[in-house]
């Protein structure tokens, strides 16, 4: 599976321009790419005012996602503000080529910030099944919590958006590689570049390492679209091999 990530600059708060600049970008991507992945709230940017740029399941970003992936004849996924009866969702959407939506909300809200307050938590974890794969999507702090993230459903790939800052890069980079070591899987990161209105700086570090720790694409601080291509059969004789997830401990995730 060919999968193309996105690390890009956001418009603070402007869906429309936001839309435009990445169609351009999508457009750019050649044709055999099986995937497309944007960062966490490519849309707007991580903002906490919700209100003023939530849209719904049926809002014109979503049908903008869903018009590409059928254009395109591949998947897009990334996260953005959806509001449903009242309340405010991180939510990340698969969109497969067929327009099909499946979709992931955001189970650790970044308390540092407040978004605990303002976005309604998820309690789900989404494992999407796409070209052979089992994907395991998760939104940037879910990135601290590995036992959400453990591999119990023998899921291939880990996939996290993200608008990670920089003061702190060299935790989403240690904890990536965590994360695909131990859950011997295929882990994806993308996250975003430049300055939000709130004075946070970005410096990307959009990254794909497999399933042993190596990196397929290394961690990457200019804005543009990476590729790389994952190997299932390559995955599953390495983990024949080793045996490692053969021994992982059996829990029950409470809330």
């Amino acid at each position: 599976m060919k999968i193309a990530l996105i690390q890009s600059s956001l418009i603070w708060e402007n869906p429309k321009l936001n839309r435009n600049h990445f169609e351009e970008k999508i457009n750019a991507i050649p044709e055999n790419v099986d995937l497309i992945v944007l960062p966490e709230m490519f849309s707007t940017g991580f903002t906490m005012s919700p209100n003023l740029v939530a849209e719904t399941m049926q809002g014109e970003t979503v049908l903008w996602l869903q018009s590409l992936a059928k254009a395109k004849n591949c998947a897009i996924t990334g996260s953005l503000i959806i509001t449903e009866n009242g309340d405010f969702y991180n939510r990340l959407v698969f969109v497969f080529p067929s327009g099909e939506i499946q979709f992931y909300d955001k189970k650790h809200l970044f308390t540092l910030a407040g978004e605990d307050k303002i976005y309604t938590s998820g309690r789900q974890k989404l494992i999407v099944e796409y070209k052979g794969f089992k994907i395991c999507p998760l939104i940037c702090y879910d990135l601290r919590f590995p036992v959400f993230s453990r591999n119990t459903e023998d899921y291939d790939v880990l996939l996290y958006v993200a608008n990670w800052p920089k003061a702190r890069i060299n935790a989403w980079d240690s904890l990536l590689k965590a994360r695909s070591i131990e859950n011997m899987c295929y882990t994806i990161g993308v996250n975003r570049i430049g300055e939000d209105n709130n004075k946070q700086g970005y410096s990307g570090h959009s990254q794909a390492i497999d399933f042993l720790g190596n990196y397929l694409i290394e961690p990457q601080e200019n804005e543009g679209i990476y590729i790389t291509t994952l190997n299932k059969k390559t995955l599953l004789e390495t983990r024949e091999k080793f045996g490692f997830l053969n021994d992982r401990d059996a829990f029950t995730v409470l809330d």
